[in-house]
């Protein structure tokens, strides 16, 4: 049995992934009914919007004492916005927490590649909540479906 199939008759669900140019993956996901471009980053601990994009995801920005570091950055400010839906395939979150950040620095470095400009990026937080298998060959993301209650 090939790892889709073992994955899929388990309860997961799969996400296209695209790989771009900076060697990232890209994936779609929806936040708060939203669609927006991410990368995956399994080195950030917490899923990140870039913060000029609070409105067109319905995000509540509410003060936090979160430095964010890393991508380029270091010790930098942000916000949180908390309670928000998250949607990546058929996998759903009800109750994310999304760190606010000024994502330019990300954005520029994208756009001197040639690659699209990202609205943020899905971190550790969800990988483990979703219990994320990432099929790194073929290109898939695989998060574990909620057990329906009969």
């Amino acid at each position: 049995m090939v790892l889709k199939e073992f994955l899929v008759n388990n309860g997961y669900t799969k996400i296209k992934l695209k790989l771009t140019k900076t060697n990232h993956f890209e994936m779609k996901a929806k936040i708060n009914g939203v669609r927006g471009r991410f990368i995956l980053d399994t080195g950030a601990s917490n899923t990140l919007v870039d913060a000029s994009n609070f409105t067109m995801f319905h995000l509540e920005p509410e003060p936090s004492d979160v430095k964010v570091t890393g991508a380029g950055a270091s010790n930098m400010d942000s916000k949180v916005s908390k309670k928000n839906q998250i949607k990546i395939g058929q996998w759903t979150n009800k109750s994310t927490v999304i760190v606010l950040f000024n994502l330019t620095h990300v954005n520029e470095g994208l756009k001197s590649l040639n690659v699209e400009p990202v609205n943020g990026i899905i971190g550790t937080d969800i990988l483990k909540k979703g219990k994320a298998i990432i099929d790194y060959e073929k290109k898939y993301l695989y998060l574990k479906l909620p057990i329906a209650i009969k």
